[in-house]
């Protein structure tokens, strides 16, 4: 490979300030192997698009990147990716919203980000679109010329056909995906789900060894799981600020155990289903009341968009029911707090956990399970409770405690189970997710995705 192009719908500079998302550290890492360029929106708007690029460069990663319009910002972001598709992929199509509007600026983005980016594409590079924002993109691209091999990566969950088929233009939308060369998810589940509609609904045909042939174009389905940059954040969990973090969680627990869920500010994450959950422990088990706390980090995102700002209320609602009901002078059961964290810090505050909770009520994959497993350490692991409904679980779940978030009593069953495991169980449990945490790690998911772009 030559050089890499990446697109996604947000850039993030490695300098950029405050905490980063596993997809933008994953990517950087990807972006540091070759020399390339990674495009897309800025995260800032004007009054009238004009295309202009704003380069950067720092740390090994070039970045380019436009502004886009208030109204692009309403019908493509906030309108029809976030409350259009982010819902309806993640199985809430009751909340999902159908606008023409939306789709038409959706489109109308997808054409911008390709006039634009077209001239910065080089004959020889391969280029990777990334996640839902851009399914359009390799379509745009190629019709205006692109022949390079382009490849295209779902980070979220592909719904089952009869959930897709709520959507108005789904077959438009599904269609479009077969202008790239390689598409890959994170799961068989969601790679078979993708599949089951390319033949039922648009009449794809299946060739040996996961190719889809439509209209005269062939593309290769992959499963390529992604990984966190492990070695880096090992190395994070011993750093001064890890340390520093760790420290000040062990002595605000007073001989307490900690447990810790970090998660954007989203429905899909299950968040009210924990709290529900960590309450019916609460309620069983009165003799535990004061052994442990929950420290929820729940940075907020999409502040613009209306179900967001029912899921916040809500948690801040729960929240304060469940302390105002149990709590005592000296103890409180929920510490919830509304902001983002330095990888460092996370790092230490994972290591500090006695029990790690990810239980999304759907998610692509979930990147927090892995960080919390690679932040612990082997001589006294904590233990992860993981929901069967991440991406994870397929890797993960051999050490994991797995749950069904839905359910209260499995949640509260399963932090007695923790909170109660013997050292050895929970240090080969460890060991097993260990083992595939640092086997298919960031490096291994780009070389596994790259190598079948490449292999076309």
């Amino acid at each position: 490979m030559n050089r890499l192009i990446i697109i996604s719908n947000r850039v993030s500079a490695p300098n950029q300030s405050g905490a980063q998302g596993g997809l933008a550290v994953a990517l950087q890492a990807a972006l540091r192997e070759y020399r390339g360029i990674w495009f897309g929106w800025s995260g800032e708007t004007v009054e009238s698009f004009t295309g202009s690029i704003n380069f950067n460069r720092a740390e090994g990663v070039t970045t380019a990147t436009v502004d886009l319009e208030e109204q692009d910002v309403d019908e493509y972001y906030n309108g029809y990716a976030n409350r259009t598709l982010w819902p309806l992929f993640h199985y809430r199509i009751d909340i999902a919203e159908y606008e023409r509007g939306f789709a038409g600026g959706y489109q109308r983005v997808n054409d911008r980000f390709a006039d634009t980016v077209v001239p910065l594409i080089e004959p020889d590079d391969t280029v990777w679109v990334q996640d839902y924002h851009l399914f359009p993109l390799g379509d745009a691209l190629r019709q205006r010329g692109c022949r390079n091999k382009i490849g295209f990566f779902l980070h979220i969950p592909w719904p089952p056909r009869r959930l897709l088929a709520t959507l108005p233009e789904a077959a438009t939308l599904t269609r479009t995906l077969f202008a790239y060369d390689v598409v890959g998810f994170h799961t068989e589940e969601w790679l078979d789900s993708f599949r089951d509609y390319a033949r039922n609904e648009l009449g794809a045909v299946e060739e040996e060894g996961d190719v889809l042939c439509l209209d005269g174009r062939r593309v290769k389905l992959v499963v390529a799981p992604i990984g966190i940059d492990t070695a880096e954040f090992v190395a994070a969990a011993s750093s001064v600020p890890a340390r520093l973090a760790f420290r000040q969680m062990r002595q605000s627990a007073t001989g307490r155990d900690l447990m810790v869920g970090v998660d954007r500010l989203d429905y899909s994450k299950g968040l009210e289903e924990r709290f529900l959950g960590y309450e019916r422990f609460l309620n069983e088990y009165p003799e535990e009341r004061k052994e442990v706390f929950l420290l929820q980090i729940a940075p907020p995102s999409r502040g613009s968009v209306e179900s967001y700002q029912r899921i916040r209320t809500t948690l801040e609602g729960l929240a304060g029911r469940i302390n105002g009901a149990y709590a005592d002078v000296d103890w409180v059961p929920i510490r919830y707090v509304n902001q983002g964290y330095p990888r460092g810090v996370l790092a230490g505050i994972y290591r500090a956990a006695k029990i790690g909770l990810v239980t999304p009520l759907r998610d692509g994959m979930n990147l927090v399970a892995k960080e919390y497993v690679a932040a612990q350490d082997p001589a006294n692991p904590g233990v992860l409770i993981l929901s069967r409904f991440a991406g994870a679980a397929a890797q993960l779940g051999k050490g994991a405690v797995l749950v069904n978030p839905y359910s209260a009593e499995e949640m509260s069953d399963a932090i007695m189970l923790a909170l109660k495991m013997p050292l050895e169980e929970r240090q080969q449990r460890w060991q097993a997710m260990m083992e595939n945490v640092t086997a298919e790690d960031v490096l291994w998911w780009r070389q596994r995705f790259t190598d079948a772009l490449e292999e076309v």
